[in-house]
């Protein structure tokens, strides 16, 4: 059944809809797990990655489905809510279908964005457990992240206070003469907390630490998480937890996490994590939930290893990618699928006529304040204008030789010439469309979407990457600005473009993915210009470097990798009911 989803929240509708979610055993027995392969954690469980995969080794792959979505509102179109939904219709089709989801950051889910659980009868269960720490997996990167960092601190201050012979007779180390103006690496706390973006630590005396300026990001930005989102296997992710680059010397040679000696206790804080979460969503299908990488500085996506044994378990698997398909659907693309080696058969383009008239011009939008009323009441001129957005985000799409299916999350202000306007549009550029109501209606409002992803499932595609690894870091920029952005070109800093110049020097570099930093609210790389820009270039002002993860990663525009709390945060709304122990207020 359906929940009335405008009058109730989404924690009430979980905390009804968990009253009969299925025990771990009967998880088991419904998506055919032996039992070792399901570890139970109370209401959840985790899947054992390792046995899964060893025991269906053989079995051919079910469909792969991607979501992604048109350049959103600050406010979100919906991808986990369609992702969720998608999963619910073609569980009421009598599909055996599953999926993956990313797991939340503590950050957002005390802030302005919620859980990002998806919303209304279209949500993942149990909510609570979800929304506040699942099973561990972002308290153990915390703690390995900042052992590497308990590491290097401590390593510079026994490296002042002792000479070389007293290093090697004391520590038995070996110097490594780090430069304290060269930390790369900062601390990590699951929270928006932006007076902790800059720092200064080991205030005090010589045996207090090593005073010097320091920062903290939140961990979902850590490099651990993008390497955890991106490792096949145990053994990949402990030769890359390997390879982090901390800081660098005097001679500007990079010191890693190997040179400290701290991968090996590092991996053994994150041993437990390769193995996703199963949820459920409110309609009992199953749902993983694993990693939870920053999508405008790392890869954005749920985990490979989540898609290995999805597509293994189940005969459709749905995945989600962070942000709109310039940014989410591309870096799926070019390095998920790369680095996976798995091939997708459609990607959901999921789109709102709220933020299609946004990109025809209509007002701001602000988190936390009303809809203006051209966003609640029929403008179809201002629809009409904000079109391209939405085909220029399904030419992406088709150029990795995918045909999309344009999904309409149908809000009840929506009417049926809004809906008529976008549908042609989309059909008339030859890509499938569906409209989808699933926030309200569940699985029985997600039928006709499920219907024709189900179909173009069948499609064959012609699925071919953007550039060849061969190619060099400043023409495969070059290349997503141009096909992807919709950028004149690009412009390179001085000190970009040195560093670009010595990564291309070094052919180790170009096994490296090229991970775009951009904004995620424009197709360029500033927020207020919507639609679709022309007359353009993309400034690069820096690239970073991530070892273990192997990205290089081309700045446009500053990104800070420590959000800061609102005024008006979520945590105000969230409390326990102290007569059940039930947390309320969660979205």
């Amino acid at each position: 059944m359906a929940y009335d989803a405008t009058k109730m929240k989404d924690w009430q509708i979980a905390e009804a809809a968990e009253a009969n979610m299925p025990t771990p055993e009967e998880w088991r027995e419904k998506v055919n797990l032996q039992k070792d392969e399901i570890l139970p954690y109370g209401r959840i469980s985790k899947l054992d990655f390792m046995k899964i995969i060893d025991r269906l080794k053989d079995k051919p792959n079910g469909k792969y489905i991607e979501v992604t979505a048109i350049t959103p509102t600050p406010l979100g179109e919906g991808k986990s809510t369609t992702t969720c939904g998608l999963i619910e219709g073609m569980g009421k089709r009598g599909l055996n279908v599953g999926g993956c989801i990313r797991q939340p950051s503590g950050g957002p889910t005390m802030n302005i964005k919620g859980t990002a659980a998806g919303g209304g009868n279209a949500l993942l269960i149990p909510l609570t457990e979800f929304s506040m720490g699942l099973t561990g997996d972002i308290n153990d990167i915390t703690n390995a992240h900042n052992l590497a960092m308990v590491a290097l601190t401590a390593r510079m201050q026994h490296e002042r206070n002792y000479d070389d012979e007293q290093l090697a007779r004391l520590t038995k180390i070996r110097r490594l003469d780090i430069d304290p103006t060269k930390v790369e690496m900062g601390w990590v706390i699951d929270f928006c907390a932006q007076s902790l973006r800059h720092i200064i630590t080991g205030l005090g005396g010589r045996m207090d630490g090593f005073t010097m300026q320091s920062k903290f990001g939140i961990t979902v930005s850590s490099e651990l998480m993008a390497i955890l989102s991106i490792a096949r296997d145990l053994a990949d992710l402990r030769e890359r937890l390997n390879n982090v680059t901390v800081a660098y010397d005097k001679k500007g040679n990079p010191v890693t996490t190997g040179d400290l000696e701290v991968g090996g206790a590092m991996t053994a804080w994150m041993r437990n994590t390769i193995n996703p979460t199963l949820c459920s969503t409110v309609e009992y299908q199953p749902l993983m939930v694993h990693a939870g990488p920053f999508a405008n500085i790392a890869v954005g996506q749920s985990s490979i290893i989540a898609d290995r044994i999805g597509l293994k378990m189940f005969d459709y698997h749905v995945t989600e990618s962070g942000f709109a398909a310039d940014i989410g659907f591309e870096k799926f693309w070019n390095v998920k699928c790369r680095y996976s080696g798995l091939t997708p058969h459609v990607s959901v383009l999921t789109t709102t006529i709220r933020a299609l008239k946004m990109h025809g011009g209509g007002p701001k939008v602000v988190a936390g304040l009303p809809l203006p009323e051209s966003y609640t009441h029929e403008d179809l001129e201002l629809l009409e204008k904000g079109l391209a957005n939405m085909l220029h985000h399904t030419n992406t799409i088709r150029t990795s030789g995918i045909n999309p299916v344009v999904c309409i999350n149908r809000f009840h202000t929506d009417t049926k010439a809004e809906v008529a306007m976008v549908r042609k549009a989309a059909e008339g550029a030859g890509a499938r469309c569906a409209v989808s109501t699933h926030w309200a209606n569940g699985g029985d409002g997600a039928l006709e979407l499920a219907d024709t992803v189900k179909e173009a499932c069948e499609d064959t595609n012609d699925f071919k990457f953007l550039y060849p690894m061969e190619m060099k870091l400043r023409e495969r920029v070059t290349n997503i600005a141009k096909v992807v952005y919709g950028a004149d070109g690009v412009s390179w800093t001085p000190e970009a473009e040195a560093k670009a110049k010595i990564f291309e020097s070094d052919s180790k570099y170009d096994e490296y993915a090229t991970m775009m930093v951009k904004t995620h609210l424009s197709l360029t790389h500033e927020p207020p210009r919507k639609g679709v820009p022309k007359g353009w270039t993309l400034p690069i002002r820096d690239v970073l470097i991530y070892s273990g993860a192997k990205f290089l990663c081309p700045c446009a525009g500053t990104i800070s990798l420590m959000p800061g709390t609102s005024s008006d945060p979520a945590f105000r709304k969230v409390d326990v009911d102290t007569g059940t122990g039930k947390v309320q207020g969660l979205f």
